[in-house]
């Protein structure tokens, strides 16, 4: 009997979030691991002509279950016929590059930033990042059963590649120059993230002093959308007690900035991004719909493109741009994560989120205009921006409320405290409410969590808060 089963059906805990497969990691079991990678090569195969035997990258973050299943990841590709050139622990956007350069596809084993108990995997085409229909289209794969009998005794990792970090870490310091950031003092909270060796490398390489700080070898999981209290006292007190003129950090598959100015307050990835995007003249942009809106109001940027959140959607609206002829094109998001869409200025395009682009960027901007990197972020248009979530909000219940933010206006100005119906109300993703005063309340369901997100905006960062609390408790 020739059975097949849909990934979906078999494995309903193993699912695609806004970028990557998520799960617990008990549930990321060997067959699990060898029917999604089963998945994507059969895409890989007929969408990009990836041969038999063909090489494929995989990398992995420094998180404790991350080394068993990147050898579940190569054990698989051995049993299916393609052979993994494995690159070690090494940043996401490291693996990106080498997929793009070495026209290969990728994959990295990396739950970014949620607990330890969980993990994902990322998917990489010779092009870049995967889109959603090819998200869809690895779900939607039908897979012989008889194909799980290919599973072999669980096979040692490979010898390991280090030319991909070597490679990425070129690619800064060439476009930089060496002592660009002379005469800066960096902290770098080292933490877990997988590229903290990288990050220390490239900055003392351009010339900066780096203050190494908060190394652990248990695994923080770092969220650069959420920084609480604790975060900024701990960050205030390094930039205190070591005279540093930045504290800076990524997520642990670092493709997500962290980012301090000289007295440890928060630079959020938002605006990062926009400061990023305005050295290396990018002129045509693509951002979720949760993004600042002083990207707008600071009138650097021929065209903003506002999109669903997560990568994909972003670098779906990048290339739509390309194709239009227009650009330079580059997105980047809330979190910080930048996407380069275009070739500029002698650096090619990595149409992936990358943490140490935006990061260095701000920091050779601070040398180049002799200031402090808290006087860059004051320069731009003051919008503040806050967001808060409630947990344990069942997925249904949210798009039933949603559904109904969306056309009833006396909901809308009861949720953020007015007496007018917003001027704007965008669906691009949940419910995004712009009022007259530029006050703007938005609400969606988190796309890997039973959670509701809230982001707020407003002239100030209490009356951001206020609004983000208020909408929260009005829709518990």
């Amino acid at each position: 009997m020739n059975e097949s089963f849909l990934i979906g059906e078999r494995f309903p805990t193993v699912t695609f979030g806004t970028s990557g497969v998520r799960a617990l990691v008990d549930d990321l079991n060997t067959e699990a691991v060898f029917a999604y990678v089963y998945a994507f090569m059969q895409q890989m195969r007929v969408v990009r002509a990836v041969r038999d035997g063909a090489a494929v990258a995989v990398g992995m973050d420094l998180r404790p279950s991350s080394p068993s299943i990147a050898t579940a990841v190569c054990g698989a590709l051995q049993a299916l016929g393609y052979r993994a050139d494995f690159l070690g622990a090494l940043p996401t956007p490291a693996l990106a590059l080498r997929c793009l350069t070495g026209g290969m596809p990728g994959i990295m084993v990396t739950g970014s930033h949620i607990p330890f108990d969980r993990n994902g995997i990322k998917f990489y085409s010779p092009a870049g990042e995967i889109l959603k229909a090819e998200e869809q289209a690895i779900v939607s794969c039908s897979i012989p059963a008889r194909a799980l009998g290919r599973l072999l005794s669980m096979p040692l990792l490979p010898s390991m590649d280090v030319t991909a970090t070597e490679a990425y870490v070129r690619r800064y310091v060439e476009h930089f120059g060496v002592q660009c950031l002379a005469g800066l003092r960096v902290g770098l909270y080292e933490h877990s993230a997988v590229g903290r060796d990288v990050t220390k490398s490239v900055l003392v390489q351009l010339g900066a002093e780096v203050v190494s700080l908060g190394r652990s070898d248990d695994f923080v999981p770092v969220d650069t959308e959420a920084v609480g209290v604790a975060d900024l006292a701990q960050a205030r007190n390094w930039c205190k007690a070591h005279q540093l003129d930045a504290v800076v950090s990524t997520d642990g598959d670092g493709d997500r900035p962290l980012v301090f100015d000289e007295n440890g307050e928060f630079v959020r990835g938002d605006l990062l991004g926009l400061l990023c995007a305005r050295r290396l003249g990018i002129t045509h942009l693509a951002v979720p719909v949760s993004c600042n809106s002083a990207i707008e109001q600071c009138g650097a940027f021929t065209q903003v493109v506002r999109t669903r959140i997560g990568s994909p959607y972003v670098i779906a609206a990048m290339n739509e741009l390309t194709a239009q002829g227009k650009g330079p094109v580059a997105g980047f998001e809330a979190n910080g994560g930048f996407l380069l869409g275009s070739a500029v200025h002698g650096l090619a395009a990595l149409p992936t989120r990358d943490a140490l682009l935006p990061m260095v960027s701000l920091l050779a901007e601070a040398v180049t205009q002799q200031t402090r990197v808290s006087s860059l972020v004051a320069a731009l248009p003051q919008r503040f921006t806050h967001s808060d979530r409630l947990q344990a909000f069942a997925t249904e219940r949210s798009r039933e409320l949603l559904a109904q933010v969306a056309v009833e206006e006396g909901l809308q100005s009861h949720i953020a405290g007015k007496h007018n119906p917003p001027k704007v109300v965008d669906t691009t993703d949940g419910v995004r409410m712009t009022f007259a005063d530029g006050d703007i309340v938005h609400l969606r369901a988190s796309g890997n969590a039973p959670e509701l997100r809230c982001y707020a905006e407003s002239a100030t960062l209490d009356k951001a808060k206020d609004l983000c609390q208020r909408a929260l408790s009005q829709v518990q």
